[in-house]
């Protein structure tokens, strides 16, 4: 797997100290799976986290298990939490990533992952937009019309709604994304970020709506 974690402690203490070595560097933003942090790990990243500025980033997607079997991520939900909670009782700050426009998922699919990242108070949130590569099982499927992807509107609002329901306190820390250009089958409006973050902008002001108007902690 492709992880900051996947490998053994004394390992991953040489990489992590070395990259803390590099002059100007003040901490690490350690991203792995939720399925690559035996508590061994989880100990030795609580060790950096009080000597430096730290943040643990865990990629989950949806919290829903049918989205996650269909991208074959590996693990369900429960791994995420359990992974994130035994994270949470060293201390850690954790950043979740989450796809918003999986296939199948519905706006009150997204919205329910939306509550239950309120229900958590994580502290931070990366969002992404789904998006196709070429040579990918995702790709095929994309060039076979077996796959439907959202529009810019669409996601610039679902991107919004998730937004008015998160904490006031939690980082929003990215609200898109996009694929290598030479290799991006679609949406190929994703190509222009600036469009995308401007549009949501847009789209706060027009509602009069800020982060947290939904929150129902």
């Amino acid at each position: 797997p492709f992880s900051n974690t996947f490998a053994p402690v004394e390992v991953l203490r040489d990489c992590y100290d070395q990259a803390l070595a590099v002059a100007d560097v003040v901490g690490l933003a350690v991203g792995t799976r939720p399925d690559c942090l035996p508590l061994k790990t989880l100990d030795l990243l609580a060790e950096y986290d009080r000597q430096s500025y730290f943040w643990l980033e865990l990629g989950l997607q949806s919290i829903h298990d049918k989205s996650l079997n269909f991208i074959q991520r590996g693990h369900d939900y429960q791994c995420f939490l359990d992974s994130y909670e035994a994270a949470k009782e060293r201390g850690l700050r954790i950043c979740v990533h989450l796809i918003l426009g999986l296939p199948g998922e519905s706006r009150e699919d997204i919205l329910a992952t939306a509550e239950e990242m309120a229900h958590l108070k994580v502290d931070g949130v990366k969002l992404h937009l789904l998006h196709v590569l070429e040579g990918t099982p995702l790709g095929d499927l994309y060039k076979q019309g077996q796959i439907e992807m959202l529009e810019m509107q669409e996601y610039v609002e679902l991107a919004v709604d998730f937004v008015e329901r998160l904490p006031p306190e939690t980082l929003i820390q990215r609200l898109t994304g996009d694929g290598p250009r030479d290799i991006l089958l679609a949406p190929l409006w994703s190509m222009n970020k600036w469009e995308v973050l401007n549009a949501i902008d847009a789209e706060l002001e027009r509602r009069g709506s800020v982060q947290g108007d939904r929150y129902r902690g």
